[in-house]
């Protein structure tokens, strides 16, 4: 999961919030792209990959599930690896705070931004849905501490836990999730994603519904427009754990993966210390 969770990171980078010529003429899903006005490498991963590895690391090592141990995984994986793609704002705050207890005196947790969904993916692989619910819901609230930035999170985490335990059929995610979740997650969504939470998960959710194959999936996403590197890796990430959904992503978009110390071969090991978890 966390392999493809990234590659949807790392090619929606090259196209989030880009003009909507350079989506239609360059949105081929086979290579990365250089963003037009970001510095980022083709194949190089952002924020949403980097947080999710700190949610993947807490679980995998069985830190204790509080704000602070959370706060701490996230100052460390951005410390020991600095990288282009947060917010302005939130980058100088990280380079800034000097550990957990720091980054929790300082932060205002008041965002309904996609930051708290789009690292919630690695929680869906646990066991018992209510623990999903609840730890997706405890680490938003440390910097999303809204009902949008709650919510997105938890049906972020929660349409991976459905295809983990195969609970059902991919026509049927949406309903699942307004069971547990307030949301549109029922209703078409087409047209340009926001930066809020919602709107980033309901459009990873209809592309779900929508696509039968990884690679149509990953197209899809990025044909929305706006934000979607978030878009994306919330839905390969849910993707990859989807038996309806065939696994063709094209070996050009694993093998120009990063592979940094962090990279390709640093997610696969992650990946599965985090799946026997299930």
């Amino acid at each position: 999961m966390l392999i493809e969770l990234a590659i949807g990171d790392a090619y929606g980078a090259g196209f989030e919030y880009a003009a909507n010529r350079i989506v239609r003429e360059q949105n081929s899903g086979v290579a990365y792209i250089r963003h037009p006005r970001h510095a980022i490498e083709p194949g190089c991963y952002t924020d949403d990959t980097q947080m999710s590895l700190a949610i993947a690391e807490a679980l995998v090592e069985g830190d204790p599930w509080t704000p602070q141990a959370l706060a701490a995984r996230f100052v460390d994986a951005f410390k020991r690896d600095p990288r282009e793609g947060y917010a302005s704002g939130f980058h100088a705050f990280l380079c800034e705070v000097r550990d957990g207890a720091d980054f929790l005196a300082r932060i205002r947790p008041d965002s309904a931004k996609s930051g708290a969904a789009m690292r919630a993916p690695p929680i869906g692989v646990l066991r018992s849905l209510e623990e999903v619910v609840e730890r997706a819901a405890v680490q938003a609230r440390v910097t999303h501490d809204t009902p949008g930035g709650i919510g997105s999170a938890v049906a972020a985490a929660l349409s991976v836990h459905y295809f983990v335990h195969a609970l059902g059929a991919k026509q049927d995610l949406g309903r699942f999730l307004s069971e547990h979740v307030p949301g549109p997650w029922q209703e078409p969504r087409k047209g340009k994603v926001g930066a809020e939470g919602m709107d980033s998960v309901h459009a990873a959710v209809a592309a779900l519904i929508a696509q039968d194959t990884m690679s149509g999936l990953l197209r899809a996403c990025i044909a929305y427009t706006g934000d979607v590197d978030t878009v994306a890796t919330i839905a390969l990430a849910a993707g990859s754990c989807c038996a309806q959904i065939e696994q063709d992503l094209p070996i050009s978009l694993y093998e120009g993966l990063e592979n940094q110390a962090y990279g390709h071969d640093y997610l696969r090991a992650l990946d599965r210390r985090l799946m026997a978890l299930r």
